[in-house]
């Protein structure tokens, strides 16, 4: 090594770089002298120890996600599902051929959604994993769009059109705009705040490749009443209307009813329903993106529709908009079945819904607030101000709690009912009732403070804060 002075070892010049890049040396400044690139990337690598502490520094910034009531999304899975998911997170899901065990488990998951939902053959059912419902929902509504084409010849006059309640999730929305296809959205009126069966049959034709029937609006966490818009619908058919099937949006209910409620029908009992969703990653306990679309049997869904790819040395059917993605989400579905059962799921499900109830009571009870729904069907509820609270609004509650934390929507219903402004509480697994009893604390403390600053000033709100 080349000396310079009193034995000191001569510095690299400022340019150069030697050595293997992924081993940094031990700097306990190096983290204070970086800038994470912003639009370019740096020009050298630094150390995994300073990334990885300044990428966790940012994402400090976030809101708690355990404290977040907006989001249906499951924020909390054990740590052996951790584990799990990250030894499977660099498999695959659509090479099956490479990664014939993990498509053997996606089998799996298959059969169990379809022999929960009760479809004629469970054992051989016709599904799929997908990112999430939004994905599972396009499928759908593709295959539902095929089958109409299919009876109706293709006319390229006649434009395909699909009935559903103005509370349907954006999703639905984008599927029609992307698929040509006529979005018909009943309207919300009154006290009725999804579809119901007179307004769906009043909206259906010749052109209508289904109706969308939802179990568990995200506006408020009803049911709408998939077993009478069937009824329905079949009156229509019998009396030479239109035969017109149902796609269930169980994102989140689908995952509920079949443990809170059994004796409710809305699934493949009733022989009108083409196909059902499901997110994995909602009520199904697994960290995002995991959805499931399952179809009654294989003909509901067109043969066209699957494409068979020969990928990497083995010829595989797929249905799906996205290619590659990782097997962790569908392993991780996978250990909640095997860990969970159907008892584990019922003991989770009905814990979240006590919560709901529970919590949705005690919000009744503080005296401002009327409760729009009681977290008695999904656990979710919505709730409005009293009729006599008129200086203040629902949206100044939402910025009130979050300066406590806690991320709650405020928001209107859609078109008709838009003079409806409600705050919404999802109560998933995570959301103990010690966290609700701090919650309602929370909420009492802005209740209160609002109403102190409306005795002070005259007014508090209305905010333009909209989650």
């Amino acid at each position: 090594m080349a000396l310079h002075g009193d034995n000191v070892p001569a510095r690299h010049s400022p340019g150069r770089r030697e050595g293997n890049p992924f081993l940094g040396l031990a700097n306990p400044a190096l983290e204070n002298e970086i800038i994470p690139p912003l639009n370019t990337l740096s020009q050298h690598p630094v150390p995994p120890e300073v990334a990885y502490q300044l990428v966790h520094d940012e994402l400090l910034l976030d809101g708690s996600a355990r404290l977040n009531l907006a989001t249906f999304v499951t924020t909390w899975m054990e740590p052996q599902a951790h584990q799990l998911m990250a030894e499977s997170v660099d498999k695959n899901m659509i090479d099956k051929d490479e990664y014939p065990q993990t498509a053997a488990i996606e089998n799996r998951c298959v059969a169990i959604l379809a022999d929960l939902w009760h479809a004629p053959e469970a054992d051989v059912a016709t599904g799929c994993s997908t990112t999430g419902s939004s994905e599972a929902c396009m499928l759908a509504g593709m295959a539902l769009k095929r089958r109409w084409a299919a009876r109706t010849g293709a006319d390229p006059s006649r434009k395909p059109n699909l009935v559903m309640g103005a509370n349907v999730q954006v999703c639905w929305e984008k599927f029609c705009r992307y698929w040509d296809v006529e979005p018909r959205l009943v309207p919300v009126e009154g006290d009725r705040l999804h579809l119901g069966a007179e307004q769906a049959v009043a909206h259906c034709d010749e052109n209508t490749i289904g109706v969308v029937a939802i179990l568990g609006s995200t506006f408020d966490g009803s049911y709408e009443p998939v077993a009478d818009i069937a009824a329905a619908l079949d009156e229509l058919a019998a009396s030479g209307g239109p035969d017109v099937p149902i796609h269930v949006d169980g994102a989140s209910g689908g995952m509920i009813a079949p443990f809170l409620d059994p004796d409710l029908v809305w699934d493949f009992r009733l022989p009108r329903v083409a196909s059902i969703n499901t997110s994995g990653h909602k009520y199904g306990l697994v960290y995002p993106g995991v959805g499931w679309a399952i179809w009654r049997d294989a003909d509901a869904l067109p043969k066209e529709l699957v494409f068979n790819v020969n990928y990497l040395g083995g010829d595989m059917p797929t249905f799906a908009l996205n290619f590659s993605r990782p097997g962790s989400e569908v392993i991780a579905q996978y250990y909640t079945f095997f860990r969970l059962g159907f008892e584990g799921y019922v003991a989770v499900q009905q814990a979240s819904r006590d919560v709901a109830t529970w919590l949705a009571g005690e919000v009744e009870k503080l005296g401002p607030y009327r409760l729009i729904t009681r977290g008695d069907q999904l656990p979710v509820f919505a709730f409005t101000t009293s009729d006599d609270v008129t200086e203040w609004d629902v949206f100044a509650v939402s910025r009130g709690l979050r300066e406590h934390g806690w991320q709650v929507p405020a928001y209107t219903f859609p078109q008709d009912r838009t003079d409806l402004a409600v705050l919404r509480i999802v109560c998933r697994h995570g959301f103990s009732r010690d966290l609700a009893d701090l919650f309602l604390h929370d909420l009492t403390s802005v209740t209160t403070t609002l109403q102190k600053d409306v005795a002070k000033v005259g007014s508090s709100g209305p905010t333009s804060f909209h989650h």
